[in-house]
């Protein structure tokens, strides 16, 4: 994906879907990795995850989420020594686009194609989202949780540091639902073989 200019100075280009407002309701799959993936949360023990203090606190907060932003529900989660995975599902029911049809867990876009093929006068979602985030949308919800995990976690370890970004996925349907919250409740045991692993 080529680089583009903001200000004068160029930027990577987002990998996440240009025609799609993260503040829309659905079911968003997050993983968060800490700087270096340093193993700040614990480690694994016979595979089961054992909770360092800075786990306890990421998992916390984790869970406090839904007191801090409107219109949330919490599914799947798990923390790892060196990232966390879990599922938003934010549920606004003023906050729907037009063409996706919501199920209980997820959406399914009925008219992806023609969000897509927005007419260059008209900003998409994604410009947009460039510019100004918004409130209650992924990337404010994660950027509060992640600073204030920070903010706790300081006194405990100076260095922890999260990576800079995130990634999310849109979950389009119940079956594909089903099959990323069995991943995250099974990491912990599958970790020798998850692409984050290391000693």
């Amino acid at each position: 994906m080529p680089n583009e200019k903001f200000q004068n100075q160029y930027r990577i280009s987002s990998a996440r879907a240009q025609w799609w407002n993260y503040g829309w309701n659905a079911a968003y799959f997050i993983t968060i990795c800490t700087a270096n993936r340093e193993h700040y949360f614990g480690e694994i023990v016979n595979g089961n995850m054992q909770l360092s203090e800075i786990g306890e606190i990421a998992n916390v907060l984790w869970n406090e989420i839904k007191n801090h932003a409107k219109n949330i529900e919490l599914d799947a989660f798990c923390i790892m020594p060196n990232h966390v995975h879990g599922i938003l599902i934010l549920t606004n029911d003023e906050n729907v686009p037009n063409g996706v049809v919501e199920t209980r867990h997820a959406v399914e876009t009925r008219h992806a194609l023609s969000l897509r093929r927005q007419t260059a006068s008209i900003q998409t979602p994604g410009q947009q989202r460039f510019q100004n985030q918004g409130k209650n949308t992924v990337s404010s919800i994660i950027g509060g949780y992640k600073s204030a995990v920070t903010k706790k976690s300081h006194p405990i370890h100076a260095d922890f540091e999260w990576q800079s970004r995130f990634h999310d996925h849109i979950i389009r349907n119940t079956t594909e639902m089903n099959r990323i919250a069995d991943y995250i409740i099974n990491n912990p045991n599958n970790w020798q073989e998850d692409k984050f692993y290391s000693q």
